[in-house]
């Protein structure tokens, strides 16, 4: 493993990154395929709607590939482990109207960033049953097809909107988007946004000036 710049914390390894960018390149597919079979000006468009639809059905197989793939490496178990523990700092940073101000030690994941995978893993759960009984219609009787299709497509508009809100913070933070990127970030980031995390890696710190 490569090591990072003086004044810079490896935040994500390869393994981690590789995960991200596939599974997120897939999920990009599945809402643009969602979005021409749902509106029709865009299937006028595009045209093409079978190839469209089987696009969309392939790609959400495919979706946990990646995924299970990542969990064969120790990083990336270790990240997932960390979204999905859920402690009393947690909650106080939620309920903080100053939460982004640096005096909470944050560990890796805010939990915003763990509310967000929980609600990405369930509701990819969710579209993929849903889907596979949609697609299997030899296997399915036709009231388990009517509601899997009311699901499917509830849940895929909240799964966008998640995915909207996702890239909307993204955006407003460049250095966390670096982070995923290329893997690091600079320590002084690190200590305003996540110093818990620091803390877990240097070792206990001074606490931060109020």
């Amino acid at each position: 493993m490569t090591r990072p710049p003086e004044g810079e914390l490896l935040r994500f390894s390869r393994a981690v990154r590789w995960v991200h960018g596939l599974a997120g390149g897939l999920v990009l597919v599945l809402l643009a395929s969602a979005a021409v079979l749902y509106n029709s000006q865009l299937q006028v468009l595009v045209g093409h709607r079978p190839v469209v639809e089987a696009v969309h059905v392939w790609t959400g197989f495919a979706l946990p590939l990646p995924v299970l793939a990542g969990l064969l490496f120790r990083t990336v178990r270790a990240d997932a482990a960390e979204l999905d523990r859920f402690t009393a700092r947690d909650w106080q940073w939620l309920r903080s109207p100053t939460r982004r101000d640096g005096t909470i030690p944050v560990g890796k994941f805010n939990a915003g960033q763990k509310l967000n995978g929980s609600l990405s893993a369930g509701a990819s759960a969710v579209l993929l049953l849903t889907g596979a009984v949609m697609y299997l219609t030899a296997l399915t009787p036709v009231a388990w097809r009517t509601g899997a299709t009311l699901v499917h497509d509830w849940t895929s508009l909240a799964f966008g909107l998640l995915v909207v809100g996702h890239v909307y913070h993204a955006l407003r933070d460049p250095i966390a988007m670096r982070g995923i990127r290329t893997g690091t970030v600079p320590l002084r980031w690190a200590l305003h946004d996540h110093r818990g995390w620091v803390e877990q890696l240097l070792g206990p710190l001074e606490p931060p000036a109020r």
